[in-house]
């Protein structure tokens, strides 16, 4: 068992069952930040108002001195999540249910499990997919469950095959915004979520080392865009949100948020410069 300031990690006698749990109060200030970050609407939510849907990813942060960082300046692996061999790192996607909410003030509680691990050669070489489901639980009890899906992959090759062509998002959109992911925002979201991963504001490794046309905008940034938008133009409550990452938007490419409702919940996705699909998310209301 290994211990931080806010945190107690364990692995059961066979190695096999890892649990992390992390603590933390859901600050009004950060909230604010958060939404002065993001540009969103009207007055930040107050303390004793509810956290909106996905906002959680600010919180739970891991406090990691420098000597414990990989490379790309995230926590190195081999203690709650095994070293693969595998440098790159990518939050392909998750899949979250909403229970209750959590307010602002409160102190709350995350419990990480590693669900999955698989081994895969692809395209590009060896990956390893990793699932860990998160248990969010606040004074009122379980307000968030949560599946996030990694991949980790090997050194980025120039002289590789060309990533595949991402497929065309859908066209239109009954609920759409656009917005250009700027090195400030990038920067501030990174801070927020105390996330040291260099492809965010490392221009020199982003596009030298790991390979890409310019500073990725983050991931789980695209999907609390979609979140937002199903929320603020529904008028709904979210009950359930899903998004799987498709290609990277790069930080000098405008993009589009987009949506439309159907049946009990909505479509939502990223539109990319030349109509390419970078995200794609799935909203049912409550």
């Amino acid at each position: 068992m290994t211990t931080g300031p806010n945190s107690t990690f364990h692995a059961d006698a066979a190695g096999a069952r890892a649990t992390m749990v992390l603590r933390d109060r859901v600050d009004p200030w950060q909230v604010a930040a958060l939404h002065a970050t993001l540009g969103r609407p009207g007055p930040a939510p107050a303390e004793g108002e509810a956290l909106p849907p996905l906002w959680h990813f600010i919180l739970f942060r891991e406090a990691r001195p420098r000597a414990e960082l990989g490379r790309d300046g995230h926590p190195k692996l081999g203690g709650f999540i095994p070293d693969f061999g595998l440098p790159r790192r990518m939050w392909a996607g998750g899949r979250l249910r909403f229970h209750a909410p959590l307010k602002l003030g409160q102190e709350a509680t995350r419990t990480s499990t590693i669900l999955d691990t698989a081994l895969k050669d692809g395209r590009s070489g060896r990956l390893a997919f990793v699932t860990l489901l998160h248990r969010v639980e606040g004074p009122d009890g379980l307000a968030v469950e949560e599946e996030q899906d990694l991949v980790y992959r090997e050194e980025h090759d120039p002289n590789g095959p060309p990533p595949p062509k991402a497929p065309d998002a859908p066209a239109g959109g009954e609920w759409m915004t656009e917005m250009t992911a700027d090195p400030t925002l990038l920067f501030r979201y990174s801070a927020l979520t105390f996330n040291g991963h260099r492809i965010h504001y490392d221009l020199a490794h982003a596009t030298k080392t790991e390979g890409y046309g310019g500073l990725v905008v983050h991931g789980p940034m695209l999907a609390q865009l979609m979140a937002d938008l199903a929320r603020e133009c529904s008028g709904r409550a979210l009950a359930e949100f899903s998004f799987r990452g498709v290609s990277p938007v790069i930080h000098t490419q405008p993009f589009e948020v987009c949506g439309a409702p159907e049946g009990d919940g909505a479509k939502l996705w990223i539109r990319a410069p030349g109509g390419r699909l970078a995200m794609k998310g799935e909203a049912r209301f409550a």
